[in-house]
């Protein structure tokens, strides 16, 4: 590493006051440099900053005050403004964003194409660029066709073909399955080292900060804290005040070097490996403690009859030429009063058209769906219980549309012809729930995605549905975000709602839902509690799917102790299981 790609000189930027909204200031005085070939993250809660930073790394916003520099240009100076973002390429949240060609190959050489290079020299970057990305076999297929995660190394591989000097990825594993997260994090380490990128990251998976060469822990617009990943995250306290986590390996080593009094090397635990080793060597002659199980939530009543109940449903979606491509096969499930249903299986694996059947939006075309005992075959029947059923999708901007927060969230209850008053309580109460009463005047497209992806929540909930379903309801949210957002869906189970959430994320499915559906490729492959849906690793590994963390933790020293509760799924428990385990003897 020599030299600084990247510098930022007393930069601050603001989003300017539209049709009477407030100026909000996004960035505050912010100094801090980026050296060519490295790995930097930046990490922080939804709306501190970082996305506005990342876009004012390439001249996508200009700073109000201050001065960017990209490799010494100005991002001010119009000249040299389409070499900087040539050097420095960006790779957003959603993959569809920046897919514009009819092929993958066409959409490689859009970039190249404008700097008008020769049809040879267009030619070689996009295998050159495919190669790098792993999709080089793929490269007649259509967009359309591919999966999240090959979608979004198609993002990167356009970005390549321009030969930046920098990748910044803005959440740009976010949306994807476990395996294809580990994918695109396994390309951006051969970037750095085998091609010599300087990769800047934003994620809220703070795992993704370990490999890191530096990490920015971004507050109100400025650098709250900063240093190597080891010294970030060491500093536990201040890391969960800016409303993050720290990976749950680190914090079960912190607990048990706390309990058992034995100090630790930040530098060994900030692995994985490192953690287990220490904290073997710690409770290696301890004696074990009383004997702690973990939680487990009760489940739902077995005896009442389910709100939606699922029979031999099969789906396929037509294509333009060709075979159908089936969906789903005779999926069968059922969901009872106040039950949380976790939804789980890789992308692709038929969860999303699975959620759609429930309102309605696709009809059964084979099987029977049943709502609130009511088929919803019948066309009458679906408008009636869409009055009872709210579901989020995926991508939350497909929701929002209104000029304001407030007007977006209250277009629901509006539709339900309540009158004013009751359309302000309900817009409140939502608003007050997510966290987001203080942005009801903003307009929704100036919102970070975390806050976007609130509002569009808010929107739902306002509705007061009996039944409400969430596509990836957290992703693109801080940990704290998220935390809050399942303890209030917690709230709403206990008050009387089921709910159906749709996640990649096994850490939050398995500490919060009472059951989990795994599909794979159309198909259920598992049904149970989270206990039983962890228990195998390999089962979990079939379907892309990752085992929890603190449970993985246990997982890796189970064969050091007798009678470990592995099915922890919080890192207190994890913690407490450890301390309470009697380690194994030479005979057994």
């Amino acid at each position: 590493m020599c030299g600084t790609v990247i510098d930022f000189q007393n930069v601050s930027f603001s989003y300017g006051a539209q049709q009477g909204q407030r100026s909000v200031q996004a960035v505050r005085q912010l100094s801090f440099s980026i050296e060519k070939g490295s790995q930097v993250v930046l990490i922080g809660r939804n709306g501190s900053g970082k996305s506005t930073i990342a876009r004012l790394m390439n001249g996508l916003l200009l700073p109000d005050q201050g001065q960017v520099t990209v490799d010494g240009k100005l991002t001010t100076d119009e000249d040299s403004i389409y070499e900087i973002r040539r050097q420095c390429g960006m790779v957003f949240q959603n993959p569809d964003n920046q897919i514009i060609g009819t092929t993958v190959k066409d959409d490689v050489a859009f970039g190249p194409s404008n700097l008008g290079l020769s049809a040879e020299e267009i030619l070689h970057r996009i295998d050159e660029s495919l190669a790098m990305t792993g999709l080089l076999d793929l490269k007649e297929r259509a967009p359309h066709e591919l999966s999240g995660g090959q979608k979004q190394k198609l993002a990167i591989a356009s970005v390549l073909a321009m030969r930046p000097d920098c990748l910044i990825l803005d959440e740009a594993t976010a949306m994807l399955d476990p395996i294809a997260r580990r994918d695109i994090m396994e390309l951006i380490t051969d970037l750095k080292k085998n091609h010599g990128l300087t990769i800047v990251q934003i994620t809220h998976h703070m795992e993704e900060a370990l490999p890191a060469d530096y990490v920015y822990v971004i507050g109100d617009g400025g650098i709250a804290f900063e240093g190597r990943p080891a010294q970030v995250f060491d500093q536990i306290d201040r890391v969960k005040e800016q409303g993050l986590a720290v990976p749950a390996h680190l914090e079960i080593a912190r607990l048990i070097s706390e309990q058992a009094g034995v100090r630790y090397d930040r530098e060994e635990i900030i692995s994985f490996s490192g953690a287990v080793r220490f904290v073997n060597r710690v409770l290696k002659d301890r004696p074990a403690g009383p004997i702690r199980e973990c939680a487990y939530r009760p489940g739902p009543d077995e005896s009442q009859t389910p709100v939606v109940d699922v029979s031999e449903l099969s789906y396929a979606y037509d294509t333009p030429a060709g075979a159908p491509i089936e969906a789903l096969h005779q999926v069968s499930m059922s969901v009872r009063p106040g039950e949380i249903l976790g939804i789980a299986g890789h992308t692709g694996s038929g969860k999303s058209t699975l959620i759609q059947h429930l309102n309605g939006l696709i009809p059964a075309a084979e099987g029977k769906v049943l709502v609130l005992g009511r088929d919803l075959s019948q066309k009458k029947v679906v408008r009636d219980i869409r009055r009872h059923v709210g579901l989020l999708f995926q991508y939350p901007e497909d929701q929002l549309f209104e000029e304001t927060v407030a007007l977006d969230i209250a277009f629901a209850p509006k539709q339900q012809k309540r009158n004013p008053l009751e359309v302000e309580k309900a817009v409140l109460r939502a608003a007050k729930r997510l966290g987001i009463d203080s942005i009801l005047d903003r307009s929704p497209f100036e919102l970070s995605g975390g806050q976007r992806r609130r509002v569009a929540i808010a929107g739902v909930l306002a509705a007061e549905p009996d039944i409400v379903i969430l596509d990836e309801p957290a992703a693109g949210l801080d940990p704290a975000g998220r935390d809050a957002l399942f303890q209030d869906l917690l709230s709403l189970s206990s008050e009387g709602a089921t709910l159906i959430i749709v996640s990649h994320d096994m850490d939050m499915m398995t500490r919060y839902a009472d059951r989990i559906l795994v599909l794979k490729e159309g198909r259920v492959a598992g049904i149970g509690t989270p206990a039983q849906i962890a228990a195998s690793a390999s089962f979990l590994d079939q379907a892309h799917l990752d085992m929890p963390a603190p449970k993985r933790f246990l997982d890796a020293l189970a064969g050091e102790f007798g009678d470990l509760d592995t099915s922890c799924f919080n890192v207190m428990d994890a913690a407490e299981a450890l301390l309470a385990a009697t380690r194994r003897t030479a005979d057994g």
